[in-house]
Protein backbone atom coordinates (compact mmCIF):
# COMPACT_ATOMS: atom_id res chain seq x y z
CA UNK A 1 0.00 0.00 0.00
CA UNK A 2 1.42 3.37 -0.91
CA UNK A 3 -0.76 5.69 1.18
CA UNK A 4 -0.68 3.71 4.41
CA UNK A 5 2.00 1.62 6.05
CA UNK A 6 1.91 -2.17 6.13
CA UNK A 7 1.25 -1.92 9.86
CA UNK A 8 -1.75 0.39 9.32
CA UNK A 9 -3.12 -1.83 6.56
CA UNK A 10 -2.70 -4.91 8.79
CA UNK A 11 -4.72 -3.17 11.50
CA UNK A 12 -7.34 -2.32 8.86
CA UNK A 13 -7.55 -6.01 7.90
CA UNK A 14 -8.10 -6.92 11.56
CA UNK A 15 -10.83 -4.26 11.76
CA UNK A 16 -12.46 -5.78 8.66
CA UNK A 17 -12.52 -9.19 10.37
CA UNK A 18 -13.92 -7.64 13.55
CA UNK A 19 -16.67 -5.99 11.50
CA UNK A 20 -17.51 -9.36 9.94
CA UNK A 21 -17.83 -10.84 13.43
CA UNK A 22 -20.03 -7.93 14.50
CA UNK A 23 -22.28 -8.58 11.50
CA UNK A 24 -22.56 -12.25 12.50
CA UNK A 25 -23.49 -11.31 16.06
CA UNK A 26 -26.09 -8.88 14.74
CA UNK A 27 -27.62 -11.58 12.56
CA UNK A 28 -27.25 -14.65 14.80
CA UNK A 29 -27.13 -13.09 18.27
CA UNK A 30 -23.71 -14.54 19.10
CA UNK A 31 -20.76 -16.39 17.63
CA UNK A 32 -21.79 -19.66 19.29
CA UNK A 33 -23.23 -21.12 16.06
CA UNK A 34 -19.90 -20.80 14.23
CA UNK A 35 -18.30 -24.23 13.87
CA UNK A 36 -15.21 -23.00 12.07
CA UNK A 37 -13.75 -20.46 9.68
CA UNK A 38 -13.67 -22.01 6.21
CA UNK A 39 -12.09 -19.36 3.98
CA UNK A 40 -10.81 -15.79 4.07
CA UNK A 41 -10.18 -13.65 1.00
CA UNK A 42 -8.42 -10.34 1.42
CA UNK A 43 -8.04 -7.55 -1.10
CA UNK A 44 -5.28 -5.01 -0.56
CA UNK A 45 -5.24 -1.65 -2.33
CA UNK A 46 -1.62 -1.78 -3.46
CA UNK A 47 0.92 -0.48 -5.91
CA UNK A 48 1.84 -2.95 -8.70
CA UNK A 49 5.22 -3.77 -7.13
CA UNK A 50 3.88 -4.43 -3.60
CA UNK A 51 4.37 -8.10 -2.76
CA UNK A 52 3.42 -8.27 0.92
CA UNK A 53 -0.37 -8.56 0.63
CA UNK A 54 -0.19 -11.78 2.60
CA UNK A 55 1.33 -9.89 5.55
CA UNK A 56 -1.49 -7.36 5.48
CA UNK A 57 -4.18 -10.05 5.49
CA UNK A 58 -2.49 -11.66 8.49
CA UNK A 59 -4.35 -9.00 10.49
CA UNK A 60 -7.66 -10.66 9.67
CA UNK A 61 -6.31 -14.20 9.90
CA UNK A 62 -4.69 -13.63 13.29
CA UNK A 63 -7.86 -12.11 14.75
CA UNK A 64 -10.00 -15.02 13.58
CA UNK A 65 -7.53 -17.55 14.99
CA UNK A 66 -7.56 -15.67 18.30
CA UNK A 67 -11.36 -15.65 18.48
CA UNK A 68 -11.99 -19.23 17.31
CA UNK A 69 -8.76 -20.92 18.38
CA UNK A 70 -6.05 -22.60 16.32
CA UNK A 71 -8.22 -25.53 15.25
CA UNK A 72 -11.53 -23.82 14.42
CA UNK A 73 -9.91 -20.58 13.28
CA UNK A 74 -7.56 -22.16 10.74
CA UNK A 75 -8.80 -21.61 7.20
CA UNK A 76 -7.97 -21.48 3.52
CA UNK A 77 -6.86 -18.02 2.48
CA UNK A 78 -6.23 -15.82 -0.52
CA UNK A 79 -4.53 -12.42 -0.38
CA UNK A 80 -4.74 -10.30 -3.51
CA UNK A 81 -3.30 -6.93 -4.48
CA UNK A 82 -5.73 -4.63 -6.27
CA UNK A 83 -5.13 -1.44 -8.25
CA UNK A 84 -8.01 0.22 -6.42
CA UNK A 85 -10.79 -0.51 -3.96
CA UNK A 86 -14.11 1.30 -3.50
CA UNK A 87 -13.93 4.63 -1.69
CA UNK A 88 -10.14 4.39 -1.58
CA UNK A 89 -10.16 1.88 1.26
CA UNK A 90 -6.87 0.12 1.95
CA UNK A 91 -8.27 -3.38 2.61
CA UNK A 92 -11.39 -5.47 2.10
CA UNK A 93 -11.91 -8.88 3.67
CA UNK A 94 -14.56 -11.51 3.05
CA UNK A 95 -14.99 -14.71 5.01
CA UNK A 96 -16.95 -17.94 4.83
CA UNK A 97 -17.93 -19.73 8.04
CA UNK A 98 -19.38 -23.16 8.72
CA UNK A 99 -22.35 -23.08 11.07
CA UNK A 100 -23.22 -25.72 13.65
CA UNK A 101 -26.49 -27.51 13.01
Amino acid sequence: PSQVSVEEATKAAALCAANILRAIVTKLGSLDRIERVVRVTGYVNADPDFTDCHLVINGATDLLKTVFGPEHGRHARTALGMGQLPLGTSVEVEAIFQLRR
